[in-house]
């Protein structure tokens, strides 16, 4: 099916909201551990043809600031399945020429589930294909207060003047994402109508595409078929239909 993809339309950056996981546990009287566990499946798959077509960013909502919310014993067993899959999938990920990366306040993870995290990061650095980017403790609005302190920390130590911030871009390369292109297509599965506190700075201009299916029903199909409606849009960027053309 992916042969059937325009490669040319492809989007450089997808960001996703996986959602739906303990909806779809929930819906066949199992735990929400077991939508989570599930979820991995599907992130093994659509990393696999993200990286097969060419994509240069993935970008996944893996866990959120608010997710520290949930019981204790769910965060838990989300903290554990996040460091066993990586661990696991490591070796196809340098097969795969993927480089891993992670964005968000990780100050608030479990100390060992850090190391283990940075370390298949470091082994997965030299690689040159996508970029699989991991959210987790991630929050939108605490990574654009974080550019504000950093840029105010520069200004206070005079590495930087007020005139400095003069762009989107001067901004952009004090976020977490900084040196990543914002993302062409943002994907949420689960059937919500929102973006969660999710990338907000950067998803000033990309695409939205919302799916009812859970997160771990999400096929290979699904995701060819988002790319192929993204393929179809006409980008504007606040210019008209016939400024583009």
């Amino acid at each position: 099916m992916t042969e059937e993809i325009d490669k040319s339309s492809l989007p450089r950056h997808v960001a996703i909201i996986m959602d739906g996981n303990g909806r779809w546990a929930k819906a066949r009287g199992l735990d929400r551990s077991e939508g989570h566990v599930e979820g991995v499946n599907t992130v093994r798959r659509i990393t696999e043809v993200a990286s097969e077509l060419g994509i240069g960013y993935l970008t996944l909502y893996t866990f959120s600031t608010e997710n520290w919310n949930r019981p204790k014993a769910e965060v838990d067993a989300l903290m554990h399945l996040i460091v066993i899959a990586i661990e696991r999938e490591t070796p196809d990920l340098i097969k795969n020429n993927v480089r891993l990366a992670m964005i968000g306040d990780t100050s608030r993870m479990p100390r060992e589930a850090y190391d283990r995290l940075q370390q298949c990061i470091a082994d997965t650095s030299h690689c040159t294909g996508l970029t699989l980017t991991l959210a987790i403790s991630y929050s939108a609005r605490w990574e654009i207060i974080q550019a504000c302190r950093r840029f105010a920390e520069d200004v206070a130590a005079g590495k930087a003047a007020v005139a400095d911030m003069d762009s989107d871009h001067a901004f952009a390369s004090y976020l977490s994402t900084a040196g990543m292109p914002d993302p062409d297509l943002l994907i949420r599965t689960g059937g919500d109508h929102r973006v969660s506190n999710f990338l907000l700075w950067q998803i000033a201009y990309s695409e939205i595409y919302v799916t009812d299916t859970f997160w771990p029903d999400f096929s290979r199909e699904d995701f060819i078929r988002a790319l192929s409606d993204f393929g179809g849009r006409e980008r504007r960027f606040g210019l008209t239909s016939e400024q583009i053309k």
